[in-house]
């Protein structure tokens, strides 16, 4: 073995870990995000090979998907052709046309974490892993245990470390066999000690640890959140990624000890191998050349489509008498929700909006221990939303009693309720219905709560929150909610604020199906609070005074859409007009038919509904498998992501975009600078882009940045999921969220001027980091003259759409009964 000298600073080291683990949270505060955030200050093509040449992730899709695709034409030949002739010039098309089509390259991955320590199995003929995976895991998940356990941690008041050293101290038989391994626990060795017994050559430090805890990801992944974040846990718990290494360095030293009583050398004396280099540079390969020239390919064939039928259709921006307005939350799944509604009642006009409606703060339900956020993840709220006291009944089952995984009453509830639980399991399979295990997007807010909202005292506060908001927080951030969608005068009489929500049964993500910029909850809370100032009559004075004139007969009503099921729900009905009322009775039927709709066009996806049957036969279908115990995929959430609209409703609303687009309403002409656009693309970017990328990297590499399949999924301490009773958590999406996803990056297109766009992109370095480094795309619409413009290396370049005729339909619900793969972009006419 080589000694090279090389100093080992642990602090480094642990910030580069952090940095490169799974960033996740506990699955009740589960929200999309980069899975490759680490690499984002890198160009997106360099990132995806460096992030598999390191860590061994597949990054794209295989080079015989893409040959596939290409056969069935998903991606355009005049878009391949074009795609390599402005990459690798014109004069080497034939060439990389052939490379692309028939050569034949070796697509296995040796990454370099991970080599190290596979010395243990060839050098000591043992798996260490195996030997010290199994503790490791139960102890942490028994620590962290959010309430699945029977009893608590023996001692968990202490942090983590401190309370292994007393639980190994006083117990009879202790967690580490060993005498040196107990001795250095109670020593707090520091990991570079335990590193020169277990390692020996300091070198190889820094390797040795990025392939121990990449082994498990997860865990380390979610230790590490749990330490920057810990009011991520409700019960909270004090735990380092530190004090996890030492304790895993222990558990291996303990494991070698009892194998080898202390006589046996560092794993560095069996090493000839020089240390790795993680992070030294990665050489060109044209493997992923050939790669990123069939994503790119396919990722403009889709972006081709849309901009031509973005350039084939002439807005209409005539300023219209609504009959009712709609807000809806920016989601991809409100895009065809919205279109129905629209479809129903020509006079309708809806926005779109993070729903949030701009509102920020904690949630507190009556009887509720603990404060939700209501806000994008990023967001830490000073306000606080109280539910009014009220009878609450909480639907209970017995089932789900404590006491029934206690010995006696286990046994008595087995022998007596066991046998209609197997009945109701057995109807659940022919009839499912709502239980109290059921997650409803109608549970987080009754129709009959009333919220305290409104602040008249500053003074009055709680855990150093504000309860409620003044009039002037109210006002301005009304004022921002309306100007940054272009809703500013023309108010129709009735202004819906729809929230949305999921249901489901037996999904431990379900947190990933409600409002993302909610933190994971349905926005029906958000949209009360919002309905609420928007009607105060001090605000509509100060807004007034700002030059937003809402008419006194103009109500905002707050409802929340249940998109698994396809229902709604509207609050505060009792507070509308005489003539208001009447008015939203006809809505009703407007958004129940729309619903009908809206049902019928996403059953084609599921292989278990006749998509041929009547509207209400397939919505009632829809509506059984959200509260089917057996289903998996209750909905595909936004697995069919792929752009982003912001601009006025007259951009997109004659196209058929199949549920693909998320869409952010925005009028340039209130906003000429672009100062509200900055704050949308803010938003847009690590929201709208993050969703993007967990769904493209859990469909391209599902073993190792997505979850794999939920069916063998066991719920862990209710932070996380893992395979079996000790496998180690998964990060990313389950296979069935993402199975139909086509793996491209999102595409923003803005209606704006090209260098209104630069400036809002780049006002926040944050932001622009997501457009410059191309990890999202970004297309410009002159609102003035209809051209489109393209931003790549930091400028703005005139795009002409390859394909010059876009197809026109007349009903798109015919396209539903005819297949389950995503549809071309159509004009509607």
């Amino acid at each position: 073995m080589e000694n090279i000298s090389h100093g080992f600073d642990e602090h480094h080291v642990l910030h580069n870990l952090k940095h490169f683990l799974p960033a996740q949270n506990p699955l009740k505060d589960f929200v999309h995000h980069n899975t490759l955030h680490a690499f984002q200050q890198k160009n997106f093509f360099e990132a995806l090979h460096q992030a598999s040449e390191i860590f061994g992730y597949k990054t794209y899709l295989s080079l015989d998907n893409f040959r596939e695709r290409f056969a069935k034409k998903e991606i355009n030949e005049a878009v391949l052709k074009s795609v390599i002739k402005r990459k690798k010039g014109e004069s080497n098309l034939t060439q990389w046309m052939d490379r692309l089509l028939s050569k034949d390259y070796d697509e296995s991955i040796n990454p370099r974490i991970g080599s190290l320590r596979s010395n243990w199995k060839n050098g000591y003929a043992m798996n260490l892993e195996k030997s010290t995976y199994g503790i490791l895991f139960k102890i942490l998940c028994s620590y962290l245990d959010q309430g699945i356990a029977i009893s608590q941690f023996p001692v968990h008041n202490k942090g983590f470390l401190e309370s292994i050293k007393e639980i190994d101290k006083n117990s009879g038989v202790g967690l580490l066999k060993t005498k040196r391994a107990k001795e250095l626990l109670q020593k707090n060795a520091s990991i570079k000690d335990l590193l020169q017994i277990i390692v020996g050559d300091e070198s190889y430090f820094e390797q040795y640890l990025f392939d121990q805890q990449f082994g498990h990801p997860g865990w380390s992944g979610m230790i590490s959140t749990i330490e920057d974040n810990p009011s991520s846990l409700l019960d909270t718990k004090v735990i380092s990624l530190k004090e996890m290494i030492q304790f895993e360095l222990l558990l291996e030293l303990d494991t070698l000890d009892q194998k080898f009583n202390e006589i046996w050398a560092p794993l560095a004396f069996k090493i000839k191998d020089k240390p790795i280099e993680l992070f030294a540079k990665v050489k060109d390969n044209e493997l992923f050349e050939t790669l990123s020239l069939w994503q790119e390919a396919f990722e403009w064939s889709f972006y081709d489509q849309v901009l031509a039928g973005i350039k084939t259709t002439t807005p209409d921006n005539e300023k219209v008498r609504a009959s009712f307005q709609g807000l809806f939350c920016m989601d991809d799944r409100e895009c065809s929700f919205r279109r129905h509604i629209e479809h129903q009642d020509k006079q309708a006009v809806t926005f779109g909006t993070a729903a949030f409606f701009n509102f920020e703060f904690f949630y507190q339900p009556v009887n509720g221990k603990f404060f939700t956020k209501l806000c994008p993840a990023p967001v830490t709220p000073k306000y606080l939303v109280k539910e009014m006291n009220r009878k609450k009944k909480q639907a209970k089952d017995l089932h789900y009693h404590k006491e029934s995984h206690s010995l006696f009453f286990g046994w008595i509830i087995s022998q007596t309720l066991g046998f209609s639980s197997a009945f109701k399991l057995f109807l659940n399979i022919f009839r499912p219905a709502m239980t109290p295990a059921t997650s409803s997007s109608f549970k987080h807010l009754n129709k009959k709560s009333k919220l305290h909202i409104e602040n008249k005292d500053i003074h009055e506060t709680e855990d150093g929150l504000q309860v409620g908001f003044t009039i002037e927080e109210m006002a301005n951030r009304v004022e921002g909610l309306l100007k940054s969608i272009g809703l500013v005068e023309n108010f129709a009489p009735i202004v819906y604020v729809v929230g949305h929500g999921a249901t489901s049964v037996n999904n431990t993500h379900y947190a990933g199906y409600d409002c993302g910029a909610c933190c994971g909850r349905p926005s029906s809370v958000n949209a009360k609070v919002a309905s609420f100032a928007a009607n105060h009559p001090k605000v509509r004075e100060e807004l007034r005074r700002r030059g937003i004139d809402i008419p006194y007969t103009t109500q905002f009503l707050p409802a929340l859409h249940d998109t698994t099921r396809d229902e709604i729900v509207f609050y505060d009905e009792d507070t509308l007009t005489e003539f208001n009322r009447n008015l939203h009775h006809h809505n009703e039927l407007t958004f129940l038919n729309a619903l009908d709709n809206n049902a019928k066009e996403r059953s084609r996806r599921f292989d278990t509904i006749d998509t041929k049957k009547t509207l209400k036969n397939v919505h009632e279908k829809i509506k059984l498998r959200s509260v089917s115990l057996f289903e998996p995929r209750p909905e595909l959430n936004h697995a069919t992501n792929a752009m982003c609209v912001i601009g006025r409703r007259s951009l997109s609303k004659q196209l058929f975009l199949d549920r693909r687009s998320f869409m952010n309403s925005y009028d340039y002409t209130i906003d000429p600078n672009g100062d509200y656009l900055a704050g949308i693309l803010g938003a847009v970017a690590p929201v709208g882009g993050g969703i993007n990328l967990e769904y493209y990297f859990s469909r391209v590499d599902n073993h190792k940045l997505g979850a794999g399949s939920k069916l063998p999924h066991n719920v862990m301490g209710l932070i996380g999921v893992a395979n079996g009773i000790d496998g180690d958590l998964r990060p990313g999406l389950p296979s069935q969220m993402i199975e139909v996803h086509d793996p491209i990056r999102l595409l923003v297109i803005v209606e704006h001027l090209p260098e209104v766009a630069k400036y809002a992109i780049s006002k926040n370095p944050v932001t622009y980091e997501w457009f410059k480094n191309q990890w999202v795309k970004l297309v410009v619409v002159n609102p003035e003259t209809h051209e489109l413009f393209h931003f790549e290396d930091e400028k703005f370049s005139p795009y002409t759409p390859i394909i010059d005729k876009v197809e026109v339909i007349h009903d798109e619900l015919k396209l539903a009964e005819q297949t389950q793969e995503n549809l071309p972009i159509y004009i509607l006419n």
